[in-house]
């Protein structure tokens, strides 16, 4: 397949859609130029579309290895709505009947079929690898590939034998696509696979708006009312281990005056899903669960998520974390963290295999790790997703807006490494602080490592300033953490010719939690709202909406409220210049928003800031008005950004921050040309009936992400608060 091949052709005349989504146009050149594949993208970027669009041009059929039945159902019949033979993806399982399985199987080999669905168990059947070799395969798809690793959150033993089935039918390229992976992960992926020099595209892991904290636990139970009673009318979820524990929580949080239920999959089906809907409703601001909750709810306005326990993993803190401010509005996230809990876990673990254990014993290091760091959390997380934060501070996370004390580290680098060095690179973390600390443990006596010159040379320090030492090494890239072995330490090039060349490494020493007394810190995010203010007018935005038979979303955004929070505007003319209101908004629903500001202004003797903040920029201005001119001439959108030199997406944005501001625009004409009127009715049905809040990510999960794009529904939300709204 020639690498010129012009992609937007075939994505125009197969799905419809006139742009593509960050990297999908580059991976899919990688496939059809016959190259095996990795793709990490969270959820919502657009995987399925990296294998289905070269299926449907390259000649034979792709095979898509999927974990879920009912994945796969949606995915082939989101397939078929684009093609006019509904023999173009089949899916091949154990819900199928025999006739059912014969007509896949006739119209696979009549060359109808582009993508053939199938899960690793019917894959691993003798009759299907027979029928399979004699057909001829464009690629292999490996779709949530994650489920390959032991060191993945959904380990899925049977993943394991995909490579070996695919050799028995016959070799083709192997794309593999996960919405999660550490390096760990990845590299099991790919090794798994054998697809070790496979291009990859990863997107980013960093979430610019989220604020990263972690408490010493003294009285969590305390500090954690104290948030919320600061943070009124936001919502919150707080994960904690245990069941007992959720519903203890949750029961405090109660007695205390707070709207808080619990969730966890002890709980019958229709109390569970019920507390869900009262949280999704806004009915109770708090919802206090294990791990069990949060898959696939994507309420994107959750402002505070709380760790009572730290999780087992780094991956599970990040993916509970990612469910805070997905508006990319604030987000804070506080983990309480103990090291008695680290041990409670690791006690869980006695029993189980061997291997287990030490996969366990290495999350649970790299949780510590985190927990106990002084350097900046994010540039440790996303090292730990083996992604580069380049900046010196995030000034989004505890220790970089309260930095510690730094040191001069460079003579103790040069030690540790010197001490891994002699070791023969055999040996993780543990073992070479035991070393360093001069500790004679039975495995350092074993392998006759008390005799080294170095053993003890670190003595004048503790564990934890060590751990600090390898930690501030490991971001530098002076060692590497060896995948394959549990965590073993081997120097870097960069770390070999630093013994011989020094340079100046400054180093935080670590928090020492156990002896750290309770402090009150002040928390990142909008900290001049007025939380008294900011419920009142979330209570009214309720009444309104109900009273006007509208979701909330379509009145006014937490942004709006959060800035009349802050800064108390007071007449038509000052409420017009907060963020995401204007001039439409402030006439058509701000009477009742100015009168309750007034009356709590006055009641409290509130000073209010005398310069009213204005958000929007003069070419801004502009360029929105050029935009509204071009649409009353009935311009299609793709010539509008075009004409602008910006991608769709931003021409989106600019569309969304009209309507949202309360100005009306009619784009029925370019929805009409591109969008199947079934489509958009579905859609504009599903905001107006069924959407708990305005986001893109829950729309797409609740229409069916195969059958709808992004942009589709991004149009037709513009058409909604457009009509709705303004």
């Amino acid at each position: 397949m020639t690498k010129h091949i012009d992609l937007n052709l075939y994505l125009k005349r197969h799905f419809g859609f006139d742009t593509f989504k960050g990297n999908q146009e580059e991976i899919i050149h990688n496939v059809l130029r016959g190259n095996d594949t990795f793709v990490l993208m969270p959820t919502g970027g657009g995987k399925s579309l990296c294998y289905q669009l070269p299926a449907v041009i390259m000649e034979g059929t792709a095979i898509i290895i999927s974990p879920l039945i009912a994945l796969m159902k949606n995915q082939v019949d989101a397939m078929r709505n684009f093609s006019e033979d509904d023999g173009v993806a089949h899916f091949l399982n154990s819900s199928l009947t025999k006739a059912a399985i014969a007509e896949v199987k006739e119209d696979v080999l009549a060359g109808k079929t582009k993508l053939l669905y199938v899960a690793p168990e019917s894959l691993t059947k003798e009759e299907n690898i027979q029928f399979l070799q004699n057909v001829k395969i464009s690629f292999y798809a490996v779709d949530e590939a994650h489920c390959i690793s032991e060191w993945g959150h959904d380990f899925r033993p049977e993943y394991r034998r995909i490579r070996s089935i695919i050799n028995e039918i016959g070799e083709a390229p192997v794309i593999a696509l996960t919405a999660t992976a550490t390096p760990k992960v990845q590299h099991d992926i790919q090794k798994t696979l054998g697809m070790l020099n496979a291009h990859v595209f990863k997107s980013s892991f960093n979430r610019p708006n989220l604020y990263y904290e972690v408490r010493p636990k003294v009285d969590a139970s305390k500090e954690i009312i104290k948030i919320l009673k600061e943070n009124r009318g936001k919502s919150c979820i707080i994960y904690c281990l245990s069941r007992k524990k959720v519903e203890e929580l949750a029961e405090v949080l109660v007695v205390n005056g707070i709207k808080a239920l619990a969730y966890h999959a002890g709980m019958d089906a229709t109390t569970r899903s019920g507390n869900q809907d009262k949280f999704l409703n806004e009915d109770v601001d708090v919802i206090v669960a294990t791990i069990a909750f949060g898959m696939g709810i994507d309420k994107p306005d959750v402002r505070i998520v709380m760790h009572y326990d730290m999780p087992k993993s780094l991956e599970g803190y990040y993916q509970e974390t990612g469910r805070a401010g997905r508006d990319g509005g604030e987000g804070r996230c506080i983990a309480f963290y103990s090291y008695k809990d680290i041990q409670k876990l690791e006690k869980f673990m006695q029993g189980k295999p061997l291997a287990e254990q030490e996969i366990g014993k290495q999350l649970l290091f790299e949780t510590v790790a985190y927990a106990e760091t002084s350097l900046c959390r994010r540039k440790l997380l996303l090292h730990y997703f083996g992604e580069q934060y380049k900046e010196d501070s995030c000034d989004s996370c505890d220790n970089c807006l309260y930095p510690k004390e730094q040191f001069e580290g460079m003579a103790s680098i040069v030690k540790m490494l010197k001490v891994i060095s002699e070791t023969k690179e055999k040996f993780k973390a543990d073992y070479i602080v035991d070393v360093l600390t001069g500790k004679e443990s039975t495995a350092v006596k074993a392998y006759g490592h008390e005799e080294l010159e170095l053993f003890g040379s670190g003595d004048d320090h503790d564990d934890k300033y060590w751990n600090a030492v390898i930690r501030h090494a490991l971001i530098a890239g002076l060692i590497i953490k060896e995948i394959e072995n549990y965590g073993q330490l081997k120097l870097s090039e960069k770390g070999i010719a630093y013994i011989d060349n020094p340079f100046s490494i400054m180093i935080t020493k670590n928090h020492d939690y156990d002896e750290l007394e309770e402090e009150t810190r002040t928390a990142g995010g909008t900290a001049a709202v007025d939380p008294q203010l900011f419920s009142m007018l979330k209570d009214l935005r309720k009444q309104i909406s109900r009273k006007l038979n509208l979701p909330p979303f379509v009145i006014f955004q937490d942004p709006s409220l959060e800035a009349m929070s802050t800064y108390y505007p007071i007449s038509v003319d000052e409420l017009q210049n907060m963020p995401g209101v204007g001039v439409g908004k402030a006439k058509r629903f701000g009477a009742e928003f100015l009168q309750l500001i007034q009356a709590h202004v006055e009641e409290n003797e509130i000073d209010r800031p005398i310069d009213m903040v204005v958000r929007s920029v003069a070419n801004k201005s502009k360029l929105k008005i050029s935009i509204i001119q071009s649409i009353d001439r009935k311009v299609p959108l793709d010539d509008i950004a075009e004409s602008k030199g910006i991608e769709m997406n931003e021409l989106l944005k600019e569309l969304e921050s009209i309507v949202y501001s309360g100005t009306r625009v009619n784009i029925d004409y370019y929805i009409d040309q591109v969008m199947d009127e079934d489509h958009r009715d579905d859609i504009f049905l599903y905001f107006k009936e069924d959407a708990e809040s305005d986001d893109i990510a829950s729309a797409l999960e609740e229409l069916g992400e195969g059958d709808y794009s992004e942009e589709e529904v991004r149009m037709v939300r513009i058409k909604f608060i457009s009509e709705v709204g303004n």
